[in-house]
């Protein structure tokens, strides 16, 4: 059985926790898009980590954690991240790598710098990380499966010298920076063979072979719907499919076996990065829910930068729930709220004098203004509570409000940082915890 966990927004809805959690009674988990551009935070009994590529299973000693083919492979984050979990006396994990993941390399990095540097007031706000760019490669066919270090080494350094050319001309003309130097970059790409060399698998055939045993698969997503290339706030989006779709593809395994999709939705809303976001707020209001917000504030877990944050988006979330083609709804960060006497919902979108319900695409979105509706706060801390009868019922008013307009049931409310503060609220979710 194969379960995608994914966003239904921006991207930060929790999705770590949630697949961190799920993973208790899985057999696998798969990273099957992005790179280290964006993280997921993690409380456990080991501490709090801030994973980045890494999949979220890997603080349980039964789960085989699966880097997918589709995933910006940037091998000394790799490194860096398994020694910083180890260092916190965290089992070493078992981890295979896709022979077919591709290689996010340093001049990915440097040519994201300056790239954002060129355009400067008009950048995209990109993280740095390289992203871009290697994806612009991978379709270009320019990139470097992992698979190729194993092979003839005469074929592969045919390969970085046209690379290197290609690059050259952009480095020299364009951005008037140092150029590459084939025999560096092939030297990067032995280091990079060597480091990997215990950890690289025919993960598409493992993952088949799983699922003819009957085991659990986790497909774990970065980022959400509207940072989608097709379907986003483009061009203000990231350069991998973030849709549960695209997971079958990201790692290996046929559509057919993807039998629930668990999209995670905020209480409220957050952001990194530039681009359309109607429900935002701004100023003292902005700070109150910023510094009160996940489990330290919401500043990014990959930069550290603020967060721009605002209230519940119906439109967005509905968009982006029906994008994923959601099963069941997980709700996090509802404990946040409760120091509101007053509850925001945006419920539609003013374009052009009239009341929208429908996500519009961005040339649109930029002349929206969020249409608030106002509900009873609950004034209280429901952080510890177990039962879903036993919250407030301005909160349950809350949920169910954001459940008829998602249209899709809340299975599951998360009300606290740790693993283990969720509310069961329906049956559908119980099946993942057996």
């Amino acid at each position: 059985m194969v379960t995608a966990i994914v966003g239904a927004n921006w991207g930060d809805e929790g999705k770590g926790k949630i697949t961190d959690m799920i993973a208790e009674k899985s057999d696998i988990v798969v990273r099957f898009q992005g790179g280290s551009n964006a993280g997921h935070t993690i409380i456990n009994d080991y501490g709090r980590f801030a994973l980045h590529l890494l999949p979220s299973g890997v603080f349980y000693n039964h789960i085989t954690s699966v880097i997918g083919n589709g995933v910006a492979f940037n091998v000394p984050k790799f490194v860096e991240e398994l020694k910083a979990i180890t260092d916190q006396n965290v089992p070493m994990p078992h981890i295979i790598v896709s022979d077919r993941a591709q290689l996010l390399m340093p001049y990915h990095i440097d040519l994201d710098s300056y790239e954002e540097e060129r355009l400067a007031g008009k950048s995209f706000g990109s993280t740095k990380s390289g992203i871009a760019p290697f994806y612009s490669d991978k379709y270009a066919k320019i990139g470097f499966q992992v698979c190729e270090l194993f092979g003839d080494e005469n074929d592969l350094m045919d390969k970085v010298k046209n690379v290197c050319t290609l690059k050259n001309v952009l480095l020299e003309h364009l951005y008037h920076k140092p150029t590459l130097n084939p025999d560096e970059v092939f030297a990067t790409l032995m280091e990079y063979k060597e480091a990997i060399a215990p950890y690289v698998a025919d993960t598409s055939t493992f993952l088949n072979n799983a699922l003819k045993e009957g085991k659990k698969v986790l497909l774990e997503g970065q980022l959400g719907s509207l940072k989608d290339p097709d379907h986003g706030i483009y061009p203000m989006v990231t350069s991998s499919s973030t849709l549960a779709a695209f997971g079958c593809i990201g790692a290996g395994v046929p559509a057919s076996e993807l039998k629930d999709v668990v999209t995670v939705v905020k209480a409220y809303s957050s952001a990194v990065g530039g681009g359309e976001f109607v429900s935002e707020i701004f100023g003292d209001e902005a700070d109150e829910l910023r510094k009160r917000g996940g489990d330290k504030g919401e500043f990014g877990a990959t930069t550290g930068r603020p967060r721009r944050v605002g209230w519940f988006d119906a439109v967005a979330s509905r968009y982006g729930v029906r994008a994923q083609g959601t099963t069941q709804v997980v709700l996090t960060v509802l404990d946040v709220l409760g120091y509101l006497d007053q509850v925001p919902m945006c419920v539609g979108y003013e374009i052009d004098g009239k009341v929208v319900k429908d996500f519009p695409t961005t040339p649109m979105l930029k002349k929206a203004k969020p249409v608030f509706k106002l509900m009873p706060g609950w004034k209280c801390d429901i952080r510890g509570i177990k039962e879903y009868d036993q919250l407030p019922i301005e909160c349950r008013n809350y949920i169910d409000a954001i459940e008829e307009e998602l249209g899709v049931p809340v299975t599951m409310v998360s009300n606290g940082p740790k693993r283990h503060d969720i509310i069961i609220r329906k049956p559908e979710a119980e099946k993942f915890f057996k």
